[in-house]
């Protein structure tokens, strides 16, 4: 690849099948950079957004440390938030589906809370995370104060608690 296709697209033009050359955005090239990987904004490692590792195909949180930047607006993946600012883990949900799942089962997922703005937000957990992070988040979130407890709680969001114990510790570390 050269310099010059990193900077210019090449699209078809809508008359006679011709194409022509126009400069890539600025904010296309941030999207394909992201792509590709970022470097944790906590633990400043860096983390490979590759799906064939990550096994999820929108990656915003490190899977080392479990902290997220504040990336998505509407929808997983849209990019779309203005805040872009550091999101703490603060536990783990259940992700209901009427359709599939009993009242105890789901997809596990992380939830985070953004530093800046106090938006809440859950995440996949992708399948390079590691379990034991994930595991001691999940014990750190007993002791969570009842007032983000409570916010999460009015957005539909319940976190995970000690009765768990047993579901939490099999999905991550298989049956024990």
């Amino acid at each position: 690849m050269t310099m010059m296709d990193d900077f210019y697209v090449i699209e078809p033009d809508s008359c006679r099948g011709r194409h022509r050359t126009r400069p890539r955005s600025r904010w296309r090239r941030r999207l394909d950079i992201e792509a590709e990987g970022f470097q944790c904004i906590y633990c400043r490692v860096y983390v490979s957004s590759n799906p064939l590792l990550a096994g999820v195909k929108n990656r915003n949180h490190c899977p080392y440390c479990l902290w997220s930047r504040h990336l998505d607006l509407l929808a997983a993946g849209d990019r779309l938030a203005a805040c872009r600012q550091k999101m703490k883990s603060v536990g783990l949900t259940l992700k209901h589906c009427a359709k599939k799942y009993g009242p105890t089962l789901g997809e596990l997922m992380l939830v985070h809370e953004c530093l800046d703005c106090g938006k809440m937000s859950i995440n996949r957990i992708a399948a390079d995370d590691v379990a034991e992070t994930i595991y001691e988040l999940y014990q750190k979130s007993f002791g969570m104060e009842s007032s983000i407890k409570a916010s999460l709680a009015s957005s539909g969001v319940d976190l995970l608690g000690k009765e768990d114990n047993k579901m939490v510790s099999e999905r991550l570390f298989g049956e024990m």
